[in-house]
């Protein structure tokens, strides 16, 4: 039985493949087996696999005629094997000791269920800020606890950087199609049944950035539908039964949660704002209040800030209020 198991969903790599692959061979840990489904390729991606399956006996490939990427992905669970599954993008690139790290991190704490690692994109040049940004709070969510506490901001974990126990996702059914994230959507409902989660402090994928990247075409991953995932998510979890609460912000961002929130029939009864322009006005027919004159009365907010830095603002004059994370607001932004 190989100690890992790695699950790679490709279509139309062949520009990529072979660098991923390549990483892959320079493995210290070399008790691996590669699933690699390949979803309907059109181009040299078929021949590419063939052959590396050929050579090397570690590598099985199930070739499908389409059918997208959560298809894909559930197709190569079922034929992975090992205790430990990690993935692996076609496009990316694994540090030779990552396969290494992440597995003698599972075998050493029980406890944990996913164990990511720092990521960094390449090539570096042309890289937009957002996506420098993106990288930075990533990995700074070095522990468990910031990764629950900005579990609704954005996805904690770049998908080819996960190992976690098979298991786990057996237990959950695999990945799902609900036409949002099918990773993200995994994340959420990992920590809903309360999976813990960490990370190792090191580069150990290199993500690469390119326009035909999944995360740059495919609708799935397009901000409305990673806000539609945490929505619904947070309606069963820290919006459940709330028909009453606070946004705090009062910008574009903050309007889309209201008009979400509306359709599930739940009023905005207040809107927490700093600009003073703002204070005083009504809002959906809503007051807009400073932090300083809000009584949350037992009513729940969410943080819906979208300006650079306006998070951890919030989050200190929250402390200064004593309002808890997780139980008196949530961050969606």
């Amino acid at each position: 039985m190989p100690e890992i198991s790695i699950l790679m969903p490709v279509r139309n790599e062949e520009r990529y493949l072979q660098s991923a692959l390549d990483s892959l061979y320079l493995q210290t840990l070399t008790a691996w087996e590669l699933i690699a489904v390949d979803d309907g390729s059109s181009d040299n991606t078929v021949q590419i696999l063939a052959e590396a399956a050929r050579r090397d006996r570690r590598i099985q490939v199930i070739r499908r005629e389409g059918g997208g990427l959560v298809a894909a992905l559930n197709a190569g669970l079922i034929a992975c094997r090992s205790p430990l599954l990690a993935r692996m993008d076609g496009d990316d690139i694994s540090h030779p000791r990552r396969l290494e790290l992440q597995a003698a991190w599972l075998n050493t704490h029980p406890e944990t269920g996913l164990v990511a690692c720092d990521f960094r994109h390449f090539p570096r040049n042309g890289l937009k800020q957002g996506m420098i940004d993106y990288e930075s709070w990533q990995n700074s969510l070095t522990d468990h606890s910031k990764v629950i506490r900005d579990l609704f901001v954005e996805s904690p974990f770049v998908h080819p950087s996960i190992m976690t126990r098979r298991t786990i996702l057996e237990d959950l059914k695999g990945y799902q199609d609900n036409r949002w994230p099918e990773d993200y959507d995994l994340w959420l409902r990992m920590a809903a049944v309360g999976v813990q989660f960490a990370r190792i402090p090191q580069s150990l994928l290199f993500w690469r950035d390119h326009p035909e990247r999944a995360t740059r075409t495919m609708d799935e991953y397009a901000l409305q539908a990673f806000r539609a995932c945490k929505f619904q998510h947070l309606l069963h979890s820290f919006l459940k039964d709330t028909k009453d609460l606070v946004i705090a912000g009062a910008g574009l961002e903050a309007r889309v949660w209201q008009r979400l929130l509306a359709a599930e029939d739940v009023s905005v009864s207040t809107w927490l704002d700093v600009d003073p322009k703002k204070i005083g006005r009504k809002l959906h027919n809503a007051p807009v209040i400073s932090p300083e004159a809000l009584q949350l009365n037992g009513r729940k907010m969410i943080v819906a800030i979208g300006v650079r830095g306006a998070r951890e603002q919030f989050r200190s004059v929250a402390e200064g209020r004593g309002w808890q994370e997780g139980i008196d607001f949530v961050c969606v932004a």
